[in-house]
């Protein structure tokens, strides 16, 4: 067959070449495609790009505003640059830049979408909604004379309803669990704090542990606060939690990094095509630079994560434990335009003390980039750790010999799986599906006032204890959503079952303060940290 194919070419060529001259010769005289004629666009002042919006503009077939086309032209040339290069319309700047400013302009409320209704969680502490009278457990129903509830509201929806520039008002009509019909309240809008910081709070005598959500303007002092505050209740070993931390601000991770490492020390470089190489050094005495400590990571961990979780695995600084984080060893620049909207470019690539970027590979498919961390569960590396793909396998060495790679995200010095006992197999369904979460909401909910009766975060662990017949409703529950244990499963899965409920019980009501120590029982990778603190 491959020696016939030889044989017809100069035919084929020929036959090529005659059809080519002959739609050559039609399309220059006059040949019809569709119902306009093929022709040039007549060239103005600008370049390729201006011409052909200016074309679309003027002849689609469809009305077409120019604005949208240079939205959509942007946003093309971006997607096709890495992963991480973006434009940010001027509907979603604010939305996109406020979590890291560390405050934002609204009435101060945290909120859920609880069975098609915005329901407040909690009021922020001595902000405008708490002012006027909202109390957790509220559902809002009305925003401006607008109906909210059972019309399917998004929480993006719900949000730019609710925020605002500080000084306009929002009026809102609430409907409270005991109160007949709903109360509308007019409230100001104001400066809203927002916390990178999660949690810190004291495990044992010793052993502090602080949770950061973000890297934001304010992140460095709010760890200085709460370390501050663990040191003078005995705090002498700290476990640092980055999981599920996606980054943010370079120099919010590099003042983090300068709390632990000494004056002089490299934290991370950054260099790129158009950017000379820039160093961070730690330059000042850090608050923990001699004291035990230990980072948690997993594959949510990304960006300024990284940079801390490196800088310190690099400078021999500490313990990584969990799983390989994200990978993402990109610097973002990002540049405002005139309309309001944004580009977010990448400039430079940022390396670990030790030489080695952290970036793992992409290809034009950015999609499969972005879904790899579930690649991670199905070819098994989140359950054993020689099933983990190193893409660099350029060895890198610490001032104390020790090795690690770049290329793929931070490898962990102590990898702690996701738990396979098939003992809690039921307890997993449980969780998966939601239903803990819902059960501990509209327990929480019929018994609000009971629960804040306790007064704290620290006497509700103490003192609140989920009873058998609270666990039996959530069977019952299960059951009639179709889930059910096999034999023998609900014993290896019951007190799995009543910490999750008692932590989502007692967020619901004293927020993060009243989960994280809750939850830590069944947390694997802190449990692991907490032993290896231990013991060390």
């Amino acid at each position: 067959m491959k020696h016939k194919f030889f044989l017809y070419q100069p035919l084929l060529l020929a036959v090529v070449l005659a059809a080519g001259l002959y739609f050559g010769y039609r399309i220059a005289n006059g040949n019809r495609l569709s119902e306009r004629s093929v022709f040039y666009l007549p060239v103005h002042k600008g370049s390729k790009i201006d011409n052909i919006l200016s074309y679309i503009e003027q002849d689609y077939v469809d009305t077409i505003t120019r604005s949208m086309l240079e939205d959509h032209a942007i946003k093309g040339m971006l997607e096709k640059l890495d992963p991480h290069s973006q434009y940010i319309s001027p509907e979603e700047f604010d939305e996109m830049n406020d979590p890291l400013l560390g405050s934002f302009e609204g009435i101060g409320v945290s909120f859920r979408i609880e069975k098609d209704t915005i329901t407040v969680i909690n009021p922020v502490k001595g902000g405008p909604s708490e002012r006027v009278g909202v109390m957790s457990g509220d559902r809002i129903v009305m925003i401006d004379d607008s109906l909210v509830a059972g019309i399917h509201i998004t929480n993006r929806d719900a949000m730019r309803r609710l925020k605002g520039k500080k000084g306009t008002k929002v009026k809102v009509g609430v409907f409270r669990r005991g109160v007949e019909g709903f109360t509308e309240l007019t409230i100001t809008r104001d400066i809203i704090p927002t916390f990178s910081l999660d949690v810190a709070y004291m495990i044992n005598k010793t052993i502090g542990y602080i949770r950061l959500n973000k890297f934001s303007a304010t992140t460095h002092q709010e760890f200085i606060d709460a370390a501050s505050r663990l040191k003078n209740l005995g705090m002498s070993k700290l476990i640092l939690d980055l999981r599920g931390n996606a980054g943010g601000y370079l120099k919010a991770a590099t003042d983090l990094a300068d709390e632990f490492l000494p004056e002089g020390t490299l934290i991370v470089y950054t260099q790129g095509k158009n950017r000379s190489k820039t160093y961070s050094y730690a330059s000042r005495k850090g608050m923990f630079e001699h004291e035990d400590l230990v980072v948690l990571i997993d594959e949510g961990s990304a960006s300024a994560s990284e940079i801390v979780a490196g800088a310190l695995q690099d400078n021999d600084r500490g313990t990584v434990i969990g799983r390989r984080s994200f990978g993402k060893g990109l610097v973002q620049e990002q540049v405002a335009l005139p309309d309001g909207s944004a580009i977010r470019l990448t400039v430079a690539r940022y390396y670990t003390p030790t030489g080695r970027s952290i970036q793992r590979p992409y290809d034009e498919n950015f999609k499969e980039y972005h879904h790899e961390p579930i690649e991670r569960f199905i070819n098994g590396e989140l359950s054993h750790a020689d099933s983990i793909h190193l893409t660099d396998t350029v060895k890198y060495i610490t001032s104390k010999g020790k090795i690690v790679y770049g290329g793929g995200g931070i490898m962990p010095d102590i990898f702690v799986p996701i738990s396979t006992d098939s003992t809690k197999y039921f307890f997993n369904r449980l969780a998966n599906s939601g239903l803990i979460f819902q059960v501990a909401f509209d327990y929480a909910d019929t018994h609000r006032q009971q629960l804040q009766s306790y007064g704290s975060a620290e006497k509700f662990i103490r003192n609140f204890k989920v009873n058998n017949e609270l666990l039996n409703d959530l069977l019952a529950f299960a059951a009639e959503k179709g889930i059910r244990p096999k034999p023998d499963e609900w014993n290896g899965s019951r007190e799995a079952t009543r910490i999750l409920l008692k932590a989502y019980i007692g967020r619901n009501v004293f927020d993060d303060d009243a989960f994280y120590p809750v939850y830590q029982d069944i947390d694997d990778t802190l449990l692991e940290a907490i032993h290896y603190l231990y013991n060390s």
